[in-house]
């Protein structure tokens, strides 16, 4: 004890001239940037000065140097305003700094030296300008990495002139706020074990934190990894699969500090608006810009910005909401003794509807349909386009056969459209060599009539504008692509469909995907299995130039991704390399094996690429992730971290009312319980909506109690959408699908009926909702209960 004393008021005088050398920084930051702050101000006022007596005649060849001028000042102001917000970024850095420097220490003694150095750890790095010594090391660092890889004993770290080995004497974990260190502790496994289940043992947040004091080894491999150009990582739920991402990120933008990777080059794709939400605190909290985050959806919208296309929770809420799905017990009509086509329920006869839509969703995101595009494609030119003969001036300028031939002949690597505009630009270069001669022949025939004698001139322009509009519009017909209409060309003679495929395995029932796609083409709203091929089809004739700049792909969720979606992503993101990650237990509408990651790794066809398994869970406690695995059907090796807690609850009513009245009950029981999050889980969003309007009327609670006065759950439960962005903190109704990558403090799964949940994507619907909940789980019925929980 009385040794920990001394360490502790070593430590604690450490902070302290931590924080002052911190806080000397920090007041000549905000010096320096007062200071900047007023010259931005002077730089504008001498802009707008200027700017004033030049704006007249600006661009005329005798204001040249007046505009020279006023650039200059623009580009005055632009570097005050840059220097500016690099002042802003180390301000909150330090200010950070000072309310927590660090979280650890390692003693760590190199293999040439005598002696160990203590090497403080914290979120950014903190250097003595005085002493030219670094204080606090950056997480980042290559020496941080002995702390997360290495107990007490001999470590070494990868540094960029070489492998650098040592010994490791002293290992220490710090708990500092505001300033001041409440405790440390010299950190062993199991003690470190100990309290990284004490973090796990408090309420969630509502938005997920940084967690660079716990992360593990395996973790920390992902993510200081720079040899690979993909990286992915099979993770099962609550493996902290996001947070590694986002720590990789944070990771890579410190290390482009040299290799030019700022916010701007790296891109993460996530689920959807809720979730991007979720996460947009742990860039900013490691001192970092967020960078770009966007869905798949809102991809599409780029790429296809004037298309109506179903989204993939619009397709979900189609195929979980059907009456037509069909139960694992109807899909087997000899399961009942006796039973006939009769017998068979309504739902299991027209279940091959819901059958055919998955049919057609996997075909037509396979890469065996990318492959009958490209043929088609390749055929556009040849029988889809239809070249015309090119006249002007009484002559025929460029005939359809050498168009055409001029088309085919040109470099295969150019797509289709560009070739087109290329060859539009050459037949106007030979309109205008001999457009004056025309325009003479348009004045003297335009002389010819006395009405327009004195209007010669005008008359002819107005000739010529006439016969330039007709000719464009002739040109644009064979050089301007529809790619909707090509799409729907494809389908149109189901003959020349199977040509085209022909040596290509095609799906049973073909004929009916191809009937069902045209049908479905005639509608407002693509489908969503349309979206992907038909964007593919305008990336591939048309090009795009999106995403050039773009260094790194962070893909969160990608089991929900099907081979095109990464045909689309190598196509829109041709210098990127990659982080992928998800997990083979979460799909709903389609199954995956491991076989999946390396499809993704043929299909983006990167030079080093490594897979990297997560099997440990740290959300849930041992006791919701022993139930949650009933519900795979695949063996798993997840592994739980051992933090006990209660067993999941199942809680069944008569009616719809009763079961009400015990999901009211839970939800005071987990508010009495403190919990800041609480998710009511429906199997669609509109299961969610109507649970949300019951709940909002119903009946007040009769008990109440001076610590929580009386009130209705009106005011308490709120209702997410598709398109909703908010907090995950209170009670929240929501689809279950909307869940992905979110946890709570509490879950309740609502409608566990035999009616809601029966088939074998109702099952991974289970299995995904139940590993939401860090604490509690409970289970509502009303009548029967799913089978499924059985």
């Amino acid at each position: 004890m009385e040794h920990y004393e001394m360490e502790f008021d070593f430590e604690a005088k450490h902070l302290n001239h931590i924080i002052s050398i911190a806080e000397k920084q920090l007041a000549d930051v905000r010096h320096s940037s007062s200071k900047q702050q007023s010259d931005l101000i002077d730089a504008k006022q001498d802009l707008w000065e200027n700017s004033r007596l030049s704006m007249s005649n600006l661009w005329s060849s005798d204001r040249f140097y007046e505009l020279v001028a006023l650039s200059q000042y623009e580009n005055v102001v632009s570097g005050k305003l840059s220097a500016l917000e690099l002042a802003a970024g180390k301000i909150a850095a330090l200010e950070r700094m000072i309310e927590s420097p660090y979280f650890a220490r390692i003693d760590f003694q190199f293999e040439d030296e005598d002696e160990a150095e203590q090497i403080y750890i914290g979120r950014s790095s903190l250097i003595d300008e005085k002493e030219v010594e670094i204080q606090v090391y950056d997480w980042r660092s290559p020496l941080a990495s002995v702390f997360y890889r290495f107990g007490v004993g001999n470590a070494f770290y990868d540094a960029p002139n070489g492998r650098i080995s040592g010994k490791v004497s002293l290992k220490r974990q710090f708990e500092i706020h505001h300033g001041q260190l409440e405790y440390f502790f010299d950190a062993d496994v199991q003690i470190m074990d100990e309290f990284l289940r004490k973090l796990l043992s408090q309420n969630a947040s509502s938005k997920m934190k940084a967690i660079v004091e716990t992360i593990q080894k395996d973790q920390d491999i992902v993510i200081r990894d720079l040899e690979n150009d993909l990286m992915m990582v099979q993770g099962v739920a609550g493996s902290g699969k996001t947070s590694v991402a986002l720590h990789r990120v944070a990771y890579l933008m410190y290390q482009g500090l040299s290799s030019r990777l700022s916010a701007h080059n790296i891109m993460i794709l996530s689920p959807n608006t809720l979730f991007e939400r979720y996460i947009s605190n742990v860039l900013p909290e490691l001192g970092e810009d967020n960078v770009i985050s966007i869905h798949f959806d809102d991809l599409l919208k780029l790429i296809l910005p004037t298309a109506r296309i179903q989204t993939k929770n619009q397709l979900l809420e189609t195929l979980l909401t059907s009456r037509e799905s069909i139960s694992i017990e109807e899909t087997d009509p000899t399961a009942k003794a006796g039973s006939n086509i009769e017998d068979i329920p309504l739902t299991a006869k027209v279940g091959s509807n819901i059958d055919l839509r998955k049919r057609s969703l996997t075909f037509k995101t396979s890469l065996e349909f990318k492959e009958i595009l490209d043929r088609f494609i390749d055929d556009i030119p040849r029988k889809w386009i239809g070249f015309s003969d090119i006249d002007y001036d009484g002559k025929c300028i460029a005939s359809r056969h050498l168009l055409k031939a001029e088309i085919l002949d040109r470099k295969r690597d150019i797509p289709l459209g560009l070739r087109l505009k290329h060859l539009e630009e050459a037949i106007y270069q030979k309109v205008h060599k001999i457009r004056k001669a025309r325009m003479k022949k348009l004045r003297s025939f335009a002389a010819k009539y006395p009405e327009h004698v004195f209007e010669t001139e005008e008359f002819a322009r107005l000739l010529s504008i006439s016969e330039s509009t007709t000719l464009s519009r002739n040109i644009e017909q064979f050089t301007r692509l529809d790619v909707l209409s090509l799409y729907k060309t494809l389908f149109r003679d189901p003959n020349y469909f199977h040509c085209l495929a022909k040596g290509i395995a095609l799906p049973d029932g073909i004929d009916s995907i191809l009937e069902y796609t045209r049908e479905n083409l005639q509608k407002e709203q693509l489908a969503f299995e349309d979206g992907l091929p038909l964007a593919l089809l305008q990336l591939k004739l048309n090009g795009f130039r999106y995403g050039k700049s773009i260094k790194q792909v962070v893909i969160d969720e990608a089991q929900d991704y099907y081979p095109l979606h990464f045909m689309l992503l190598k196509l829109l993101f041709p210098n990127a390399r990659y982080t992928i990650l998800g997990d083979i237990y979460q799909t709903i509408e389609k199954p995956e094996e491991l076989a999946f990651f390396d499809s993704i790794s043929k299909i983006l066809d990167k030079k080093k690429s490594a897979l990297v398994t997560m099997n440990k869970s740290f959300r849930c406690t041992s006791e919701i992730l022993s139930f949650s695995k009933r519900f795979l059907r695949q063996s798993s090796e997840m592994e739980s971290f051992s933090r006990s807690g209660e067993a999941p609850g199942i809680y069944g009513a008569q009616n719809q009312e009763a079961l009400d009245e015990l999901i009211r009950e839970e939800i005071r029981l987990c508010q009495d319980r403190q919990y800041q999050s609480i998710g009511l889980l429906c199997k669609t969003e509109a299961d969610a909506r109507l649970l949300y309007q019951r709940l909002k009327h119903l009946p007040e609670r009769q008990e109440q109690s001076p610590e929580r006065p009386q009130q209705g759950l009106q005011s308490e439960v709120r209702f997410i959408g598709t398109d909703t962005i908010t907090d995950i903190r209170g009670v929240f109704v929501l689809p279950l699908y909307m869940a992905k990558g979110l946890e709570f403090d509490a879950v309740l799964l609502c409608d566990v009926d035999k009616d809601h949940y029966a088939s074998e994507d109702d099952r991974k619907l289970l299995y995904i909702g139940c590993t939401r909940a860090l604490h509690r789980l409970s289970l509502f019925y009303a009548k029967e209960k799913s089978l499924l929980l059985d």
